[in-house]
């Protein structure tokens, strides 16, 4: 007899005598196996399939006996006359972002003394009026006209000089003597605007900002028309000493006093530090409301009025590059801030 017989012989005898001992505890680690078992360790396609349908189906089943436990909760509360229970509030990457020590307080008189002699001072307390010059690159683009066009419906008392080849420096020296508040660069690449520089005159300082998903008026279903009255401002979430600065500029773009007859509104809502631009008018509407008695006849009520929102354009999102002290200087510029790609660590950590 060989090798592979004795071997047999040995495996034979070890299981007459311990197999009813060893059954239970193949059992247990099957079941064991089964509960961690995922959908996607399984190879084929259809069971799979199935498996993923029923976990769905029970978190389903389960997210909606919570809900009818809470609601019966609220009722109790309710009927009791008592306070009723907290919500949870869901994590979510804005109110679980890392802990930043620029993000500006309402106490700190430091923050307050220095926006007090920033350079957007003078514009935001009325001591000068916004005046926009808004220009091009050298190589300008289709849309890039299209986008210029609706920019100065946007931005009250603005006008548009033709770029041609003249360099940057001498654009600036030009509009400091033509007493211009700020100075707007449209930068275009492959016939579309890609990215906006705005510049402080007459002392800076200089914002990059990377153009996206920019969407003109034309295409923008059931848009409005603005009129020529100035717009209010909106600005949401610029927390920190680097988003109030940013704040401060797109502020002293606009003007102070906005006009409330015209019912214009432009909305700068920075979320994960990313600016979106919206621009709308208000609306407001009378609705007659209509009731039902108990003999089911149809009761006119007086009219209420109902206020919506009439998107106007354009409309796009702004990412911050760099943030340079001064005027533009490609070459011996200082920055205030810069984007790095080792700064995108962490999902969580926001700037602005």
């Amino acid at each position: 007899m060989g090798y592979k017989g004795k071997k047999r012989e040995r495996e034979g005898s070890n299981n007459n005598g311990g197999e009813e001992e060893e059954e239970p505890k193949t059992s247990t680690t099957t079941m064991k196996k089964k509960e961690q078992l995922l959908p996607s360790m399984i190879k084929n396609k259809q069971k799979r399939s199935e498996i993923h349908s029923k976990l769905k189906r029970e978190k389903k089943l389960e997210k909606r006996k919570k809900h009818k436990a809470r609601d019966a909760a609220d009722k109790r509360a309710i009927e009791l006359g008592e306070e009723l229970p907290p919500r949870p509030v869901p994590k979510t990457i804005e109110n679980t972002r890392e802990a930043d020590e620029t993000v500006c307080k309402p106490d700190d008189e430091e923050l307050f003394a220095e926006l007090e002699t920033d350079e957007f001072s003078a514009v935001l307390k009325g001591e000068r009026v916004p005046k926009v010059l808004i220009t091009t690159c050298r190589f300008n683009s289709t849309r890039g006209p299209e986008f210029i066009k609706e920019l100065l419906q946007v931005i009250p008392n603005s006008s548009y000089r033709k770029r041609g080849t003249y360099d940057l420096k001498k654009i600036i020296t030009y509009a400091n003597k033509k007493d211009f508040t700020s100075l707007i660069v449209v930068h275009t690449n492959r016939r579309e605007p890609d990215a906006l520089l705005i510049i402080g005159l007459p002392d800076g300082p200089t914002a990059h900002f990377k153009l996206s998903k920019l969407v003109l008026r034309k295409d923008i279903k059931n848009h409005g028309n603005p009129t020529t009255h100035w717009p209010e401002l909106v600005l949401n979430n610029f927390t920190t000493r680097l988003g109030c600065r940013i704040g401060r500029m797109i502020q002293s773009i606009f003007p102070q006093n906005p006009e409330f007859r015209g019912r214009r509104v432009v909305t700068f809502h920075n979320q994960r530090d990313y600016i979106f631009f919206r621009h709308h008018r208000y609306v407001f509407e009378k609705k007659e409301s209509k009731n039902t008695d108990s003999k089911d006849k149809k009761v006119t009520a007086p009219e209420k009025v109902i206020a919506r929102l009439q998107e106007c354009g354009p409309r796009f999102v702004l990412k911050l590059i760099t943030l340079q002290h001064g005027t533009f200087d490609s070459k011996g510029g200082e920055f205030e801030w810069a984007h790095k790609p080792e700064m995108d660590t962490s999902r969580r950590r926001f700037f602005l």
